[in-house]
């Protein structure tokens, strides 16, 4: 027997493992959040039962409502990995999509993340005029790659995957060999909950596809790499 806070804290405690297991394997976006419920579920039958504060017995029901709270905070918490500026642009995502906002609110959003619109708008995510702001759609992003503002990097990979497909999107990673690249399929999966809530379908259909495709990607990646030509130094004064 256990109370509502033994399972709550048991969950929390083996569920993010579960998780990122998950995610490592790559498993489709679409299919994580009910590929979670298992472990939870595994958390929950291992009790004869749990008492609520009021000292009725949980429901199923309520167990997989609390499950899926934990995922939720789950994604919300890699938001921490990220940068300020593509913090910002997951709030403002969120809240409003890619529509537009008034100047003053998406300032004190931008402020509470300690940075700025116009510091955003000059990295090319945001277009900001006559008063008002909105995420600027992928179609709509100009600038080169820049592995170091995640938000913009995963709209970009996620445009390249819709536009040219595995090869495009592997010669946009091919030279990174850091983890500025997994951050963006990780944010990839983050988008995919907030559109799939939102009922955003042709959003968490994109990010879908990145996440999907991404062990194609890092393959074809690695075979750019071993094909490109090796340059050599003539040494003059040898």
């Amino acid at each position: 027997m256990a109370t509502r806070r033994d399972f709550v804290n048991t969950l929390k405690r083996e569920l993010k493992p579960a998780l990122d297991k998950l995610q490592t394997s790559n498993i489709a976006p679409v299919d994580l959040a009910q590929s979670a419920i298992g472990p939870g579920i595994g958390v929950y039958s291992r009790f004869s039962k749990v008492l609520e504060a009021d000292g009725t017995e949980m429901t199923v029901r309520s167990a997989l409502q609390i499950i899926n709270q934990e995922l939720d905070l789950y994604f919300s918490d890699q938001d921490s990995d990220l940068d300020r500026e593509s913090r910002f642009c997951v709030d403002l995502y969120t809240q409003y999509a890619f529509n537009e906002i008034r100047f003053g609110e998406a300032d004190v959003l931008a402020r509470a993340k300690n940075t700025s619109i116009e510091g955003i708008t000059s990295k090319g995510a945001l277009s900001s005029a006559k008063g008002v702001v909105r995420l600027l759609g992928r179609d709509e992003i100009k600038d080169m790659p820049d592995p170091n503002f995640c938000w913009l990097f995963t709209q970009q990979l996620v445009q390249a995957m819709d536009t040219g497909g595995i090869d495009a999107c592997a010669r946009m990673v091919k030279d990174i060999y850091d983890g500025r690249a997994e951050n963006a399929r990780a944010l990839a999966y983050r988008l995919f909950t907030i559109a799939d809530k939102k009922g955003w379908n042709q959003e968490a259909f994109a990010y879908n596809s990145l996440v999907t495709s991404w062990r194609d990607i890092e393959s074809r990646a690695a075979q750019m790499q071993d094909e490109e030509p090796i340059q050599f130094t003539l040494d003059l004064d040898a």
